[in-house]
């Protein structure tokens, strides 16, 4: 039986800190963000963040053959892999919120992935403007939260909470001049424009529309393929890439 987790606990991640005990219920990335980065942000209700001063992202690591197998489409593997990580990050985020009520704090956990607005595909909070706020990565070109260990090959979930636990950085962005997720994009949706840090709307990085009817209209017709998922730019950035891990055709970032 574990002890019961305090708020000192949690502070110091090397004893019974919340990092730890995340990573050991299987999250591979966890960073604590502070919300005050994030006010402002479109959240579903639109007071979501009342009463919270810190937000718990989770991140898991997508498997690299999956990934690695998808071309200008999603595999019906993606397609299933893609739900079972999901499960797990809801199992994580529950996990979380409970250690955090036992040393005494709120906790709202989020779901991975439940649609909220069909048209525009938005949930209660962008789990990826949190995981950028908490120091995981940076925003992409594709929009996605890209990170140096994995690049884009990550699944998201968030719990919100009170405890006054010390908020990670934010990276710099390291996308630089790099156009291969929009040279890939099946859609032709990404603009390939680059921020430092996150872009003022969405439209600015993404022709969303075109994106969404690739996904909707087409792949998620096709044969053992539910949900609405593509993969491709996960697939080929640079930072998670085959190429990349192995230094091959995507793996010379400086020179790009």
């Amino acid at each position: 039986m574990q002890p019961r987790l305090k708020t000192e606990d949690i502070r110091g991640i090397d004893t019974y800190g919340l990092k730890d005990r995340a990573r050991g219920w299987g999250a591979t990335l966890v960073g604590i963000a502070d919300l005050e980065l994030l006010r402002g942000i479109r959240t579903e209700p639109a007071d979501l963040l009342s009463g919270f001063t810190r937000a718990v992202s989770l991140g898991v690591r997508l498997s690299d053959p999956i990934l690695d197998a998808i071309e200008d489409r999603p595999t019906p593997l993606y397609a299933q892999h893609y739900q079972k990580v999901n499960a797990l990050l809801d199992e994580l985020a529950l996990r979380t919120s409970l250690a955090l009520q036992k040393a005494g704090g709120r906790a709202l956990p989020l779901p991975a992935s439940q649609v909220l607005d069909a048209e525009n595909l938005t949930s209660y909070i962008s789990h990826k403007a949190v995981a950028l706020a908490a120091g995981l990565g940076w925003q992409g070109k594709s929009l996605l939260l890209v990170t140096p260990q994995f690049g884009p090959r990550v699944r998201l979930v968030t719990v919100l909470t009170d405890l006054d636990l010390p908020p990670d950085a934010p990276l710099a962005n390291r996308c630089g001049k790099c156009r291969v997720c929009a040279e890939a994009c099946p859609a032709q949706a990404i603009r390939g424009v680059n921020t430092t840090s996150h872009y003022a709307s969405r439209e600015e990085a993404l022709r969303f529309q075109s994106c969404r009817d690739k996904i909707l209209n087409e792949f998620s017709k096709l044969p053992h393929i539910t949900g609405g998922i593509c993969g491709v730019c996960v697939s080929v950035c640079p930072f998670g890439s085959k190429g990349g891990r192995k230094g091959g055709k995507h793996g010379a970032l400086k020179k790009r």
